[in-house]
């Protein structure tokens, strides 16, 4: 994560919380920017491999269109119910399409860059250590040019 976060010190969080903060969450949310110039926000699955965010997208979504037009992208996984417990982390960048497009995970088509990302994703969203392919969705790796987090709840611990 290359720029560091100026504004909010105090409770940002040091890069191990990041990591498993990361690794933990199941959902995110893209922001991307349509064809009108106005913005989208979507949500999906992704995982961290504590360089990149990877994010599985169906590939007939406003998101794709939008991410292969223009791969600018901002990312929010967020947590927390009351003021106290809300933790983060911004992430933003260009998104590069990794591996075959739709991703069916043919023989032919070997993409060993993938192989570890899709046994994460297989183990954290269905339990399994290979990922069943449907040929709908393909990868995007998202390496932050730019992360911002925060955890409230440092700040409530200095009450």
């Amino acid at each position: 994560m290359s720029v560091t976060q100026r504004r909010g010190r105090k409770i940002m969080m040091a890069p191990a919380e990041l990591d498993a903060f990361l690794t933990a969450q199941r959902t995110c949310r893209a922001a991307t920017v349509s064809a009108d110039g106005s913005p989208h926000v979507s949500p999906l699955w992704f995982v961290w491999d504590g360089t990149s965010l990877w994010l599985y997208s169906l590939i007939r979504s406003k998101r794709w269109a939008a991410l292969r037009r223009d791969p600018r992208v901002a990312v929010v996984v967020d947590a927390g119910e009351e003021y106290g417990e809300l933790r983060g982390a911004e992430l933003s960048g260009t998104v590069e399409v990794v591996g075959e497009v739709p991703r069916t995970g043919e023989p032919g088509e070997p993409c060993p860059e993938l192989a570890a990302v899709e046994r994460l994703f297989a183990r954290k969203y269905f339990g399994i250590d290979e990922l069943p392919h449907d040929g709908r969705h393909a990868w995007l790796r998202l390496t932050p040019e730019r992360t911002a987090s925060w955890d409230f709840r440092k700040s409530a611990q200095r009450l």
